[in-house]
């Protein structure tokens, strides 16, 4: 039990870090399709 913290630990920086990532493609998804006529969004 006394290496819980580190096991606890590493669990919250990889799901932050995963978390993160996410919303930075996110947002440059997002961005990125400003660019894009609404013709060629097929994905609507």
């Amino acid at each position: 039990m006394k290496d819980a913290g580190f096991i606890f630990g590493s669990y919250l920086v990889t799901l932050g870090s995963m978390v993160v990532f996410a919303l930075v493609t996110l947002r440059r998804g997002r961005k990125s399709s400003g660019g894009v006529s609404d013709s060629d969004k097929t994905w609507l």
